[in-house]
């Protein structure tokens, strides 16, 4: 097939384009000038630069192909101003879906995220795990990432609605090879490894493998049930932080943080900072929108991906131990 990438100078989307060229499919990708393209050294590409805001840049750069891989969003949990973002991940996810409907893209895969899928619940003193049916209430959507990805996910249903063929996946908290900016998932990771993280949050993330989620991009294309959406993370995968730090204490001998920081604490020392941020315009080390997320365990069920797309299952230890391994050789741990 020949495909179509978006992001792929990202963390997913550089994996995904080194799944799909190891396939033995060709690869068109859209980079920004100026894109840190250090994921995707070693893969073989055709660039097209440019960016989703290029309607008539998109419309011409996918015909011909045969699938459209959205990976491309503005990740950010504080901005000076959010127009930007809702820009790219709203409008943009219209030009890229539309310009895919255009070339006559037999699949449009759009990634969006577990934050657009309902936060598990307590019942009896248990969480149970949510899954893509779970309904989410507009007090989840907490934060600018969230609302304009959950308002980009409208879009791409809207659209499948007049004939766009759209799989939507979701995926949970990936960690391996390639986190080149880090993500702020990757980001803990080298925190820990750097011997900065003296205490944790009572929180929880879905850690995947992100060869697992690269690989689930493309099972989507090939099987996924268009106008659906897929969870792709672990079935075992549903770890506290400090079951995670635990299981990177044992892979690397660095202690793993022993105190745990009241969530008023955390949400008070957010506001302070950013305060300041408004007056110096940097983004806060901890901002709102991710303290407020850490209040809740983001545990969620993928049993729907491995039952109908075959995801892979990689052990969320082997994943840890790949990223500390990438980070380790790549130079983002300080010796």
């Amino acid at each position: 097939m020949k495909c179509f990438v978006t992001g792929a100078s990202g963390f997913i989307g550089a994996n995904l384009v080194h799944e799909l060229v190891a396939r033995g499919h060709r690869v068109k990708v859209l980079l920004r000038d100026g894109s840190d393209q250090r994921g995707l050294a070693g893969a073989d590409f055709e660039r097209v630069t440019g960016a989703v805001s290029e309607r008539e840049k998109l419309q011409h750069a996918l015909r011909g192909c045969d699938w459209c891989f959205h990976v491309a969003a503005s990740y950010h949990l504080w901005l000076p101003d959010y127009a930007p973002m809702y820009a790219a991940n709203v409008a943009g996810t219209r030009n890229v879906i539309e310009a895919a409907m255009a070339a006559d893209c037999s699949r449009i895969v759009y990634t969006s995220t577990v934050g657009c899928i309902g936060l598990p619940n307590g019942i009896g003193g248990k969480l149970v795990l949510t899954d893509e049916a779970t309904p989410v209430s507009a007090a989840q959507m907490s934060n600018h990432y969230k609302r304009s990805k959950w308002q980009a996910e409208q879009v791409a249903r809207q659209l499948t609605a007049h004939g766009a063929p759209v799989v939507v996946v979701n995926p949970t908290a990936p960690i391996g090879a390639r986190d080149v900016k880090p993500t702020p998932t990757g980001q803990v990771l080298v925190d820990f490894l750097n011997r900065k993280m003296p205490a944790y949050l009572d929180t929880g993330l879905n850690w995947v493998q992100v060869r697992d989620v690269a690989i689930g991009h493309i099972l989507a294309a090939e099987r996924g049930r268009v106008g659906e959406r897929y969870i792709l993370g672990h079935a075992d995968g549903n770890w506290t932080m400090k079951e995670a730090f635990a299981v990177l204490e044992a892979i690397t001998g660095v202690p793993a943080p022993k105190m745990q920081i009241p969530y008023f604490v955390a949400l008070a020392a957010a506001h302070v900072d950013e305060t300041l941020s408004r007056f110096t315009g940097k983004a806060p080390k901890a901002p709102l929108a991710g303290v407020r997320m850490a209040k809740y365990k983001m545990f969620f069920n993928p049993a729907k991906a491995i039952r109908e797309l075959g995801l892979p299952q990689t052990p969320p230890q082997q994943a840890l131990a790949e990223a500390v391994e990438w980070f380790r050789a790549n130079g983002y741990v300080k010796k």
